[in-house]
């Protein structure tokens, strides 16, 4: 590894950060007597906190590292997902496609709105597939902020458990004590250190490596597909259209993003935090993504051999900012924005995918109403389980694929068939059980098979030949058609039941 500028000065921002950090999270704890105080703030998040908390949650770790290696692989044309995630955020909130009735509905996850239009067991079938989508879309959380840590700090490689561990350890406490109120607070914190690091970086990155040698070095390595997604022969039309739909869908159905909307104080608030977050969405990928460009163009050619080699692309952001001669001080700030990122990022899906598990997996079991502090010490329990689940999955899972390429397949799981159903139960009269039912299944089964199969020495092959982007198109068309045949098949079938013979 090469050598790094983290000095004792950068180490003691970081730590003063973390300790202020954790204080403010543990510090609205005595705010926190209910059940929806924990899940969804009391729905008080006015647009300012909403824009920097869904910012922030938005932008962890593994989303830098993800798009600084779409950056590094495809160059400006890398940043396609998230101007059409943008683009897809800022239409929604402006029209309330889909989040309006949502909002409106005063429920807390999109599956217990699913239950008014299909009864209650599609809204544990999607509580199911939302957690199991969820929870392996969080699983290289860890890993990939343990790495960057690792390697901008200037840690041994056998300290990656430890580094993973403590990052959980310290996130866990206080979304365990304080939920969707401790979130807030400290993602407000974090938007604003975050926001300082990265904009001090990029400034000092274009100063050390000028725009028009980032252009260059795209246009020497991937020529008009370093710059046109439909060019770039790795990209091209299926993944436009893939992140197109993918993007799309997230906005409508993604719970972190949606725990927003259900935590603001109404319909309008929430539409507008989509409208105002929707640059911030596109700037998470277009930084970064510089910042891989920059280490394309700096690294030492014989690290960059390596790094192919090895298929640790992810790793050239982080050993750029390790070896580059910042002013004392920055790395730190660097380091403490990243981690600001990545402690946002990670409490909020530690409670989102917990309020699911209570609020629609549990609901059956739930016979007569809980009190308020039973309520709590479950979610509580539950985000400590999420916990050491995603410990243990994200040490032994290998990638296979870049990080983007992980998170987008492992979101399909329940982004097309939710997308799907909030849809149909919003705007399609005929929308039935049995085509929810059958749109939940296909929209599970394609893309998880698509995971098996790449683990699989037999089938590997053919999952790569086929790619993530086409299955990632095909769910979504196969959870569609299976919407509208179940829907339709039940309305025939029950039509022939009504028929009386003469």
């Amino acid at each position: 590894m090469p050598d790094v500028q983290f000095s004792w000065i950068d180490g003691s921002i970081v730590g003063l950060y973390f300790v202020v950090a954790i204080a403010a999270g543990l510090s609205v704890r005595k705010y926190v007597g209910k059940v929806d105080e924990f899940l969804v703030a009391g729905r008080e998040m006015d647009i300012y906190v909403g824009i920097a908390s869904l910012a922030a949650t938005e932008f962890g770790i593994v989303t830098c590292m993800s798009a600084a290696e779409l950056g590094f692989k495809h160059g400006f044309a890398g940043a396609t997902a998230g101007i059409l995630g943008a683009a897809a955020m800022f239409l929604i909130g402006w029209t309330g496609f889909c989040i309006k009735p949502l909002r409106d509905a005063g429920v807390i996850t999109v599956a217990e709105l699913l239950e008014v239009r299909f009864g209650a067991r599609i809204r544990w079938l999607s509580g199911l597939v939302i957690v199991l989508g969820g929870l392996l879309n969080m699983g290289v959380f860890l890993r990939a902020g343990g790495d960057f840590l690792v390697i901008v700090c200037g840690f041994s490689p056998d300290y990656l458990e430890i580094t993973m561990t403590a990052m959980l350890i310290a996130v866990g406490v206080y979304t365990i004590v304080g939920g969707m109120l401790s979130v807030l607070v400290t993602d407000y914190l974090q938007f604003v250190v975050m926001s300082v690091g990265m904009l001090a970086v990029t400034v000092l990155t274009l100063w050390y490596v000028p725009w028009s040698q980032l252009t260059t070095v795209v246009e020497e390595h991937y020529g008009a597909g370093g710059f046109n997604p439909l060019a770039n022969e790795n990209l091209g039309w299926t993944h436009v259209i893939f992140q197109a739909l993918l993007n799309a869908s997230a906005m409508l159905t993604w719970q972190t993003i949606i725990a927003r909307l259900l935590s603001a104080r109404d319909t309008k608030t929430g539409q507008k935090v989509y409208m105002r977050t929707s640059f911030f969405y596109a700037c998470q990928f277009i930084i970064p993504g510089i910042w891989g460009i920059a280490a394309l163009a700096t690294l030492d050619p014989e690290v960059l051999t390596q790094l192919a080699a090895d298929k640790n692309e992810a790793h050239a952001m982080p050993y750029f900012l390790a070896t580059t001669a910042w002013p004392i001080g920055l790395t730190g700030v660097l380091v403490a924005a990243m981690l600001a990122a990545d402690m946002s990022t990670d409490s909020s899906y530690l409670l989102t995918w917990g309020s699911v598990i209570y609020n629609d997996l549990l609901a059956p079991f739930r016979k007569t109403q809980w009190s308020e502090k039973r309520g709590l010490r479950w979610n509580r329990t539950i985000v400590a389980l999420i916990g050491v689940f995603l410990l243990f999955y994200g040490l032994w899972y290998p990638l296979k694929h870049g990080i983007w390429i992980y998170l987008s397949v492992t979101g399909t799981i329940y982004l097309a068939s939710m997308s799907t159903l909030l849809i149909a139960s919003c705007y399609w009269k005929r929308a039935n059980n049995w085509g929810a039912a059958a749109a939940i299944v296909v929209g599970a089964v394609l893309p998880i098979a698509h995971l098996v199969a790449e683990q699989l020495p037999a089938t590997e092959k053919l999952a790569h030949q086929i790619g993530i982007e086409r299955t990632g198109i095909a769910t979504f068309v196969a959870a569609g058609v299976a919407m509208v045949v179940g829907s339709y098949l039940k309305l025939a079938v029950k039509g022939a039941g009504d028929v009386q013979p003469r």
